[in-house]
């Protein structure tokens, strides 16, 4: 994106709506912040339980991805139905927003919504002390692109369906599957290569292995497969986001 497309990204309109449907929102609906936390942290503790406690720094590590995709993939129901129900794209396509920022804004909103998930995450980490400042680095790097490959990934689905209804049974599916499948809670030295190719459809998977090698889990590293995994995350986030504008339709002039 270069220079003049970002000078051009309507920031008082991300910012807004990041703010009144993102921010807000936490206040607003405590029992949706329950909802959203109960997934990963009943994970959390089914892993530390049946592991031993032996799986407990990996399901921490791999909580903080899947909170992210998990959430950016719920997104794809709002976005369903803004466009199908409150025809909310028809409104903006007559002002100077853009589907950039009309999906920056979006993609915040659930981010930001993420952010006491994520807290929850970083306090339980610092009581094991598994963060160093450099996988801590990483890992924020990996939460970004997971967040724009599956925030594009909703959008994708979201300008695909034709009716409302089956968005949510859509949007729960794809984020069981993108999230609990992967090497989220568990080595992904469990799974053969070939598994890992197959399951790195989703970004959640590169992005667990990354973190994994960051976070020093898995010893001896495989660079061959860091490499191509760091590069295959790098190329899915750039082809789910294009796809995502394309799908998400507007009247642009």
């Amino acid at each position: 994106m270069g220079k003049g497309r970002v000078a051009k990204m309507n920031i008082k309109f991300i910012a807004s709506l990041t703010y009144s449907y993102g921010i807000t929102a936490i206040a607003r609906g405590p029992s949706y912040l329950i909802a959203e936390l109960a997934l990963p942290l009943s994970l959390l503790f089914m892993v530390g339980i049946l592991s031993q406690g032996s799986l407990v720094v990996y399901a921490i590590i791999g909580g903080f991805i899947a909170l992210i995709a998990s959430n950016s993939l719920s997104s794809a129901g709002d976005a369903a139905f803004w466009r199908i129900q409150l025809r909310m794209q028809d409104l903006f396509v007559t002002t100077k927003i853009t589907r950039i920022d009309y999906m920056m804004a979006l993609t915040l909103s659930y981010f930001f919504g993420s952010l006491p998930g994520i807290a929850l995450y970083f306090v339980i980490g610092m009581a094991y002390h598994i963060f160093t400042l450099m996988s801590l680095l990483v890992l924020v790097c990996l939460m970004a692109l997971v967040t724009i490959a599956t925030s594009s990934i909703a959008f994708i689905v979201a300008g695909m369906v034709k009716h409302v209804r089956n968005i949510w049974g859509i949007a729960s599916i794809l984020s069981i599957a993108m999230t609990l499948l992967p090497p989220t809670f568990y080595p992904y030295t469990s799974l053969p290569n070939y598994a890992l190719y197959v399951l790195s459809i989703s970004p959640v998977t590169p992005a667990a292995i990354l973190a994994q090698s960051a976070f020093g889990l898995i010893k001896p590293l495989n660079y061959a497969l860091i490499y191509e995994m760091a590069a295959l995350l790098l190329l899915e986030t750039i082809v789910f986001f294009a796809l995502a504008k394309h799908f998400t339709v507007w009247r642009e002039k």
